[in-house]
């Protein structure tokens, strides 16, 4: 029996238009389908490609109501027996935030395999085409499972992965982890092992109205208003982007620590794109185990559901 791969198409880059070949940054995302991306794709051998639109718009744009209806669709496809993966194709601004999600609350055994463009489709050279083609060929591997995203022949993990440049082709690393693998020509030769784990969230109990979880930073002149008026404003949780090694400034640490004694969840993730909070005594509001601001957001957002 022929394996079905099936293609969910979020919007992004790699659907993007511009007025002409010339111009890889004055484009509008989210323009052309997904059926229309894979029109000139090669799939593996022994597959047959099924596309699907999720949604078509510019990934800085992504919500809730998109991320709760892609997290059904996947799952819904994922448990059909002759789907051997899923692809998503999506926005490079929030890939990483949307991976993180999806692994939250999949943690599939079969693979999610996000990818996208720098370059959109109308370019001169686009390299939309071939990520695409580097996806499929991960969500067609036998051994393939978890939520990883595929970019510039390298393959990233859920929980590890960041954009780490704002235009180069190459713009996604795994930090201190490193990449899961490469692939090359077709095939996926592994580093690593693939995201494990278990769903902190089913997708059936994922509702419709989410908690309101924000983000501040800590800086040199940091300062307590911005919190104040957040829990003035009905937040239910606050992740502080700290310095070094969580360490937060004196006036914004007061007024999370009074924010965190009314009720209201607070946890440190560390701005530095490298490494994680090491515990030490006296820190009095939580770190948020070894994941970046925007990742613990959606972390705290799911746990604040339970």
């Amino acid at each position: 029996m022929q394996r079905r791969i099936v293609v969910l198409g979020t919007g992004g880059t790699i659907a993007g238009r511009a007025a002409s070949a010339a111009d890889n940054v004055g484009y509008k995302a989210g323009e052309v389908g997904v059926a229309d991306l894979l029109s000139g794709v090669v799939a593996p051998e022994g597959v047959e490609l099924v596309a699907e639109q999720v949604a078509n718009i510019d990934s800085k744009d992504m919500d809730f109501a998109i991320w709760r209806r892609l997290a059904q669709r996947c799952a819904h496809w994922l448990d059909q027996g002759d789907v051997g993966g899923v692809v998503v194709t999506h926005g490079t601004d929030t890939m990483e935030e949307t991976a993180f999600f999806l692994q939250s609350v999949l943690a599939p055994h079969k693979a999610v395999v996000m990818t996208g463009a720098m370059r959109p489709a109308t370019s001169a050279a686009p390299d939309g085409p071939q990520n695409l083609a580097d996806a499929l060929a991960v969500a067609a591997s036998p051994q393939a499972s978890g939520v990883c995203v595929v970019f510039a022949g390298t393959l990233h993990g859920a929980p590890d992965v960041q954009k780490v440049h704002p235009y180069r082709l190459d713009a996604f690393a795994s930090g201190d982890a490193g990449p899961l693998g490469y692939v090359e020509e077709g095939r996926v030769r592994m580093l690593r092992a693939w995201p494990q784990g278990k769903p902190v969230r089913a997708v059936t109990a994922l509702p419709e109205t989410w908690p309101r979880v924000e983000i501040v930073l800590s800086h040199a002149g940091a300062g307590s208003a911005v919190v104040d008026a957040l829990v003035q404003d009905g937040v239910a949780g606050l992740v502080v982007a700290t310095t070094g090694n969580g360490t937060v400034h004196h006036a914004l640490e007061e007024a999370l620590l009074r924010a965190q004694a009314s009720g209201i969840a607070v946890r440190r993730a560390t701005r530095c794109p490298l490494g994680r909070i090491l515990p030490h005594a006296g820190s009095r509001l939580p770190a948020a185990e070894g994941l970046s601001p925007v990742k613990a957001r959606i972390a705290l957002m799911l746990e604040l559901m339970a």
